[in-house]
């Protein structure tokens, strides 16, 4: 009789850890890979001994599986996925569940998993976080999908995934897309973190002439207070990692910057829904400027910097303000990126649970930080709050930030130091607290040249009104 409780099709690094990790919480598993050399290593390392039966076709591991038969795929998405469930679709029998654990784009996910309903297979497509070491020792996990599915995976995936005060960092998500659309929106998060940190290690390290064992100290302060976070955690190691020579390995890294994709496809979606999705955008196209570093060494010949003089303010006080900067930026990373949740939930009708979004967010996964719990408890408190920033721990953090992020904000603008991020979360919070913005000279704008009409403050909302411009003039 078979008796393997999971198959996992794909070895790299990360379905190898996962194998591993299901292992571990004393599940048997049936693997496969396409190149079968892959397998055989992984059965000849850490797998020898394990509950794990080496398979080298899809009709082979299908055989190894209980009953209803469940799949995990761990392979690159698009194309792969499509082939891999065509192959495996004769071999399975109605109520066989095929998980796709990969960054699948969510449009896909949600024709899949539409698709094979049809079919009578049940599909999931769950977003995984937390990277190689996530896979193996519990990774964030966010499943969606056929919601029929969720009873016979739920003890599988909760049992692997990272745990916070006792509850798995793992919550069905919702149905079609769902789960890699959160996912998708996790990782934009996880690009304006990773950009916000980068700019706040360029201007400790060029306006304030800090080296790295200073800002190493910075950093692991920072850990310990509002800011703890996993990505300001490894920061704080990747800076006091040297070379043999005693030279900071930071500054032979090349500065272009590559990209997978979903942090692209989040700012696609923000733009598809109308969502100002600043920050996340910016950070994307950060990227893309940094790529072009031929032009940029060609245009830093042409409009050289001026020499900066060295910094003679208060130390203390502007690291304070950076501080309180970093934090309130995050903030808006998060906000922005709950906002394009909320309206992505009520277009595909997902009904999403903020809450559960944030407490799967709490452990295991790249984005991992404190005030995900404040953020949990926002939604928990008013599950149709409309924004972050209307919640009042999030307003008094803003609040108490301000001062010192508007201060770097204009200390970098001064110093010529680029902080897009920095700056695009600013703009965004002062356009979000305007009770009144330029938007009506736009309006204006549009009804002279296209005669797209415009509203008036002194008639009701949904009455329009054109106007000829250019008559009495």
């Amino acid at each position: 009789m078979p008796q393997a409780d999971m198959g996992l099709i794909g070895l790299g690094v990360m379905g190898q850890n996962l194998a591993l990790n299901f292992s571990d919480h004393h599940f048997s598993l049936a693997v496969y890979n396409r190149e079968k050399e892959y397998t055989e290593d992984f059965m000849l390392g850490e797998a020898k001994g394990r509950a794990i039966t080496p398979c080298y076709s899809h009709k082979e591991l299908v055989s190894q599986l209980a009953k209803p038969r469940k799949i995990m795929l761990m392979i690159t998405a698009g194309d792969p996925v499509d082939s891999t469930i065509e192959a495996l679709l004769p071999l399975l029998d109605k109520g066989d569940i095929i998980i796709d654990g990969g960054n699948s784009h969510f449009p896909d996910t949600i024709r899949r998993t539409k698709s094979l309903k049809e079919k009578g297979i049940l599909f999931v497509g769950s977003g995984i976080s937390g990277g190689e070491e996530g896979a193996r020792f519990g990774p964030a996990i966010m499943p969606g999908g056929n919601p029929e599915a969720w009873s016979e995976v739920q003890n599988i995936l909760q049992s692997i995934a990272a745990k916070v005060e006792g509850e798995p960092c793992c919550q069905w998500i919702g149905d079609g897309g769902a789960g890699h659309y959160v996912k998708m929106v996790h990782n934009g998060i996880e690009y304006g973190d990773m950009q916000l940190i980068a700019e706040a290690y360029q201007f400790m390290h060029e306006g304030l002439g800090l080296d790295h064992t200073q800002m190493q100290q910075v950093f692991k302060e920072w850990n310990e207070g509002v800011l703890s976070s996993y990505l300001i955690e490894i920061t704080a190691d990747i800076l006091g990692k040297k070379e043999s020579s005693g030279e900071p390995l930071l500054e032979k890294i090349l500065d272009a910057a590559g990209q997978k994709g979903t942090g692209t496809w989040t700012a696609m979606s923000a733009l598809e829904q109308g969502v100002p999705l600043t920050l996340i955008g910016e950070a994307v196209f950060a990227r893309c400027l940094s790529s072009i570093k031929a032009s940029r060494v060609k245009a830093s010949h042409i409009y050289p910097h001026e020499k900066r003089p060295a910094f003679t303010g208060d130390m203390q006080a502007t690291l304070d303000a950076l501080r309180d900067a970093l934090y309130a930026a995050k903030i808006i990373s998060y906000a922005q990126g709950f906002m394009l949740m909320q309206q992505a939930s009520d277009k595909y009708h997902w009904n999403l649970n903020y809450g559960n979004i944030a407490l799967t967010w709490r452990g295991g996964c790249i984005i991992r930080s404190r005030f995900l719990d404040n953020i949990k408890a926002a939604y928990e408190k008013d599950p149709q709050l409309e924004n972050l920033l209307l919640d009042a721990f999030f307003i008094d953090a803003i609040k108490s930030s301000l001062v010192g992020w508007r201060q770097t904000v204009q200390t970098t603008i001064g110093m010529a130091i680029p902080a897009p991020a920095f700056s695009s979360a600013l703009s965004f919070f002062d356009g979000y607290r305007s009770a009144r913005t330029s938007a009506n000279m736009l309006q204006a704008q549009r009804d002279y040249f296209g005669a797209h009409t415009y509203e008036r403050v002194d008639q009701p909302r949904g009455k329009f009104f054109h106007t000829d411009w250019t008559e009495g003039q």
